[in-house]
């Protein structure tokens, strides 16, 4: 291929991607807009936790996932920011409508993803086919529809935007993305760290970068520290606590877990990350094994591998921290690699157009193999049932439609009263109107669990959790209950007793009791 063909055929790619932009946005609205109508009555008990958090902003700027008490568990606090004002949107002429607000964020994570792939492709000469095949790997993920309502949309939205700014150079919105990245989730630090660390340009003006991210995400975390009593979320001591609850299963193990409930889907769901694992290790051999031109595809690229590299980190951090294998913490590891597995087939695919001696054949096949790999995603999602009733991956004790059902009988039998949670609270929460307690929404029911998790940490974690909570008031108590509610399985037997039935769990019941 001459010098003359090469600066055409690299126009004509900035050109197709530049004229597809709308189309690639527009397509991507309509396409999360059915992903989320598919979706929209299967939400997890942990996405109603998110809910309820988000309505109470909209509707009293009160943080705390029931309107009685003031809480600090919400994980992803820009999420819960972007939800109430989704929600007090939806509330223009009367009541507030949370699901729908959700169904706007999420089409609206789902553009800007759109869009920060158009500037991905821009920036590293790939074809269209790549942003098109990342989004497709990412939004058809059965394992992140299983989860939509959490900071699931919002994390690949990060991440890809992420990449666009350190691909483009732009120090100052690499910041300003890596502020929204913590807010997102603060464990999403690990990829704006190793992404600054392999992308040249960050490193050079870091100071710039750093500043961006403290402007964006510092209001919010003072805020937190003082006004709520911790900076970090309470989650992470809750979390971090849980060890024994998936017994004998563990962060590292749990994909062995779901696969042994769900033998098509979890392969699916997990395919892209272990292609992206391959397409990693194939970067790196190439990027050491010879000095490559600035301007090369392979150095072009690096920023979406120190994402997929910034995956395999998360994954290891993970296991390190012995959280439990809940199925929303494998979407940030298989986003990142699932994103630089569209980059490295995008980019050997373009090589190939270039320099006709590299047969383009392979890089074909391989792009076929990742297509199917997407529509085979779409084939499970379907498959599932359209809309879901239940979602592929789940663990609940009742679905979300029985839930709501027992929640409303619940909070007109309590009224005012206070009553203990069976240990889902979410679906409760957002449907009982009432005021029902446990770790998650009472803080003094998590002043315990942190003082035990202070007293028995290592010298370097205590300091840092002594002082995350120092203007947290640890004589607070946890509010006297009322009731209790309790699950059992099996059909309901007496009074103050109600049927539920989960794909997870079967037939079981939830009984109201007076507190004991």
């Amino acid at each position: 291929m001459t010098q003359v063909d090469t600066a055409l055929y690299q126009a004509k790619l900035t050109q197709l991607s530049r004229r597809g932009v709308l189309s690639l946005v527009g397509g991507t609205a309509v396409a999360a807009l059915l992903l989320f109508m598919l979706v929209r009555n299967s939400l997890t008990d942990d996405a109603y936790i998110t809910l309820a958090y988000a309505r109470n902003v909209a509707t009293d700027l009160h943080w705390g996932l029931i309107p009685q008490e003031v809480a600090n568990s919400a994980t992803s606090p820009l999420n819960v920011i972007l939800l109430a004002i989704a929600t007090a949107l939806t509330g223009v002429s009367g009541e507030v409508h949370p699901v729908l607000g959700l169904g706007i964020v999420t089409v609206g994570l789902s553009m800007a993803m759109a869009w920060g792939w158009t500037r991905i492709v821009r920036a590293m000469d790939l074809p269209v086919v790549s942003a098109v095949l990342g989004l497709a790997l990412v939004l058809l993920n059965p394992i992140l529809l299983s989860a939509i309502g959490l900071e699931v949309v919002l994390i690949p939205a990060v991440l890809v935007l992420l990449v666009a700014m350190a691909a483009e150079g732009r120090v100052f919105w690499f910041g300003v993305i890596s502020g929204l990245a913590v807010l997102a989730r603060l464990d999403l630090i690990v990829f704006v760290l190793v992404v600054a660390f392999f992308t040249a340009s960050i490193r050079r003006k870091l100071l710039r970068a750093i500043a961006g991210a403290v402007v964006t995400a510092g209001p919010w975390y003072v805020f937190s520290w003082f006004a709520l009593g911790s900076a970090i979320p309470d989650t992470l001591v809750i979390k971090t606590l849980q060890e024994g609850l998936f017994a004998p299963w563990s962060f590292v193990s749990g994909p062995v877990m779901y696969f042994l409930g769900s033998r098509l889907v979890v392969p699916l769901a997990f395919g892209a990350a272990l292609l992206g694992v391959i397409a990693v290790a194939a970067w790196a051999v190439l990027r050491t094994a010879t000095r490559w031109e600035e301007t090369s595809q392979v150095r072009r690229i690096t920023p979406a591998a120190a994402l997929g590299i910034g995956g395999i980190v998360y994954y290891a951090v993970y296991s390190f921290m012995g959280v439990g294998p809940y199925h929303w913490y494998y979407v940030t590891p298989i986003v990142s690699l699932s994103v630089f597995l569209a980059v490295a087939v995008g980019a050997w695919l373009a090589s190939a157009q270039r320099e006709p001696s590299l047969r383009p054949g392979a890089p074909t096949v391989v792009l076929t193999l990742v297509a199917l790999l997407g529509f085979g995603n779409l084939a499970a999602d379907v498959k599932q049932g359209v809309p879901w009733d239940a979602p592929p991956i789940f663990g609940n004790w009742a679905s979300a439609t029985d839930y709501a059902r027992v929640a409303k009988e619940i909070g007109r039998r309590v009224g005012d009263k206070t009553v203990a949670s069976p240990g889902e609270i979410g679906t409760f929460a957002y449907f009982c109107d009432c005021a029902i307690v446990d770790e998650f929404a009472d803080r003094g029911r998590v002043i315990g669990k942190v003082q035990f998790k202070i007293d028995n940490s290592n010298p370097v974690t205590s300091l840092a959790l002594r002082a995350n909570y120092a203007w947290l008031d640890f004589t607070t108590q946890p509010r006297p209950i009322d009731y209790e509610i309790h699950y059992d399985p099996g059909p309901a037997t007496g009074p103050d007793s109600w049927t539920v039935e989960s794909a997870a769990k079967g037939v079981g019941h939830f009984t109201l009791l007076p507190a004991r």
